[in-house]
């Protein structure tokens, strides 16, 4: 370990955030580097100094008055992402019918699903003139019940990838993280640092890789708590752009969508796919292309890591 290594592992280290093989490295290269140790005992008389500091609360009113004072300027939207942001209001519009399907009286509704279910193809007229049939009395429950269940599968696999409340929960992680300053826990480039700083705060190995090569350098790693567990984050650049992939074993909980799909949320390109036994939800607020293009070089090194 370098002083390059070390130094963004300093503030790690006094937080005791470090696992020990980690800690043990670190320490073995600030006992014989006397500028890593001076910085190391600038960090640890800081970290004193802040422990014993009084808190003082806030005054009322204090944050609406430093939000009024600040400017109101509108963020920028660049082309990409206006037409992103179209695209995905058409492709809300092409489904909106299906969301305002109804159950009406006498079993129409159930007459409806089943032609969808089947693959037949309806229309928000040809529903509207549905609702007035009826069918066989002894059958009008049961058909109800059968393709309500039909339509209920219609409509989860026309459903977007962005519209899983396991999507809303990622992208909540991942502007969280950006807003508090704090979205790297280990700071680093080499890949055996960042892996092995996951050992012992979860119950698996993440794989880890460094795609500097292909443009997307790897700069460090986090946790974080998402779908009722902890999980992996693994922190990339591409250009000023930020990359957060979570990585974590195939489950269930995870499965939103079709198997491999890239989608817009709020801005924000999302991917998801599965590999080497894990699933994995890429997010950043680069174009889809970057994203695209990311995943391939991720899956390539995954498939060859030789290579």
């Amino acid at each position: 370990m370098d002083c390059k290594d070390a130094r963004p592992l300093l503030d790690a280290s006094v937080d005791g955030e470090l696992s020990p093989p980690d800690e043990h490295r670190l320490q073995q290269h600030v006992e014989g580097c006397d500028a890593c140790r001076r910085e190391c005992e600038a960090v640890r008389a800081i970290n004193r100094a802040m422990r014993r500091a009084e808190y003082y609360r806030a005054p009322e009113g204090l944050h609406a008055q430093i939000a009024a004072s600040l400017p109101a300027a509108p963020l920028p939207v660049d082309a990409d992402e206006t037409r992103d942001r179209e695209a995905a209001t058409r492709k809300q519009k092409r489904f909106a019918w299906l969301d305002g399907w109804r159950i009406p009286h006498g079993g129409g509704f159930g007459t409806a699903a089943c032609s969808a279910a089947s693959g037949k193809g309806v229309s928000g007229g040809w529903l509207t003139g549905l609702t007035g049939l009826t069918g066989p009395t002894g059958l009008t429950g049961l058909s109800i019940a059968l393709c309500v269940a039909a339509a209920s599968v219609v409509l989860t696999l026309s459903r977007p990838v962005g519209n899983s409340p396991f999507v809303d929960e990622l992208v909540s992680s991942h502007v969280r993280a950006q807003l508090s300053g704090r979205d790297i826990d280990v700071i680093s480039s080499d890949q055996h640092t960042v892996k092995p700083w996951f050992n012992g705060r979860i119950d698996y190995a993440p794989p880890v890789e460094d795609l500097t090569a292909s443009g997307f350098p790897l700069v460090g790693g986090r946790l974080d708590y998402l779908g009722h567990r902890r999980v992996a984050v693994l922190t990339y650049h591409y250009r000023k752009h930020v990359i957060d992939v979570y990585v974590f074993p195939d489950s269930g909980q995870a499965i939103a969508g079709p198997a491999e799909a890239i989608d817009r949320r709020e801005g924000y390109a999302l991917a998801r796919w599965h590999d080497d036994g894990m699933t994995w939800w890429a997010i950043t607020d680069a174009a889809p292309e970057a994203l695209s293009a990311f995943e391939a070089a991720l899956r390539a090194r995954l498939t060859s890591p030789n290579e």
